[in-house]
């Protein structure tokens, strides 16, 4: 049942005073330690209780699941859900095809639960029956199963497979939400000019191409063309986006800052008008915030155990909060 708004909205404003926010970057500007001490004397983990610093991850996960039972139980409605959790359903459905095709366990693998029970995905797996499946993942555990059974596998192939069927399931699923079919247009384009920065070749890119953006390839041909730097006029929405794959290209760098600005996509929109916020997108920015605080912590503990400087941790950091 969808969770009325209002009440939702209710929730959430007392729940933020539990967020991080500007301890995040205090983290990165002391020692292991006492970043650890930080994290423990918050309300960060959902109440789990660790013992060491090695342990950081537990309350990762202690924090992502309390998160997903936040959507389950709040979801204002069903294409939110399925825009918040559907991908991990994608994800788990292509590790457990290509662990079965090359005879090696996947549970390490997996992500938490998505909107299909994981066992439904085995089982549909095991049986060859894909019907009991959303469409567009039945079709692509089809299509990769198919594909693996081949000559000359290459696994890249099965990744562009999953991620096809995942735009497509996601675009029929919110289909009736203006505002996640605007992010997912514009998703699917950063996603398709980053696919075409790396292979540098418009025609091997395209295979590659998620569907929902507005780009057309001769579009994106043109933005990745080393002679058309700075002459191309790049719409507003993608233009810092492209200036960062240019500007990694140039410099022989991999594209970091911009894999970081296609991931932090929807919390840095909901940022820019905080304030603002109306209807559901409350629900979605509370969301997207803890879903980057969390990633944020992985990062900052990932880089003191392995003696990162402080502005080196900033900078690899989801920046909105």
């Amino acid at each position: 049942m969808a969770a009325n708004t209002e009440y939702v909205g209710g929730m959430i404003a007392a729940k933020e005073n539990r967020l991080l926010k500007e301890r995040i970057y205090r983290m990165c500007e002391v020692n292991l330690s006492d970043a650890f001490r930080m994290l423990q004397e918050s309300s960060f983990g959902a109440g789990e209780t660790v013992s060491s610093v090695y342990e950081y991850e537990k309350l990762i996960l202690a924090d992502e699941a309390d998160t997903d039972a936040f959507i389950r139980e709040y979801s204002p409605r069903k294409a939110m859900s399925e825009y918040l959790l559907s991908q991990r359903d994608f994800h788990n459905a292509k590790a457990i095809v290509k662990a079965r095709y090359m005879g090696e366990s996947y549970e390490t693998f997996l992500a938490p639960r998505g909107m299909v029970e994981i066992s439904e995905i085995e089982k549909a797996v095991e049986e060859g029956n894909f019907s009991r499946l959303p469409e567009d993942l039945g079709l692509a555990v089809t299509e990769a199963t198919e594909y693996l059974l081949g000559d000359d596998v290459n696994g890249a192939e099965i990744g562009i497979i999953f991620d096809k069927a995942y735009f497509s399931h996601i675009l029929k699923a919110c289909r009736k939400e203006r505002l996640l079919k605007k992010f997912i247009s514009v998703k699917a384009d950063m996603q398709n000019v980053l696919t075409a920065f790396r292979y540098g070749d418009i025609d091997r890119a395209k295979e590659a191409f998620v569907p929902g953006g507005k780009l057309t390839e001769t579009e994106i041909e043109t933005i990745i063309s080393p002679d058309e730097n700075g002459k191309v006029r790049v719409r507003e929405d993608l233009e810092k986006f492209v200036q960062s794959c240019r500007k990694a290209r140039a410099e022989g760098k991999p594209f970091s800052e911009a894999e970081n600005m296609l991931s932090s996509f929807e919390e840095d929109s909901f940022y820019e008008k905080r304030y603002e916020l109306k209807s559901a997108e409350p629900f979605l920015y509370y969301v997207f915030r803890r879903r980057a605080e969390n990633e944020n912590v992985r990062v900052i503990f990932v880089c003191l155990l392995n003696g990162f400087k402080e502005d080196d941790i900033k900078a690899r950091l989801r920046a909105s909060m």
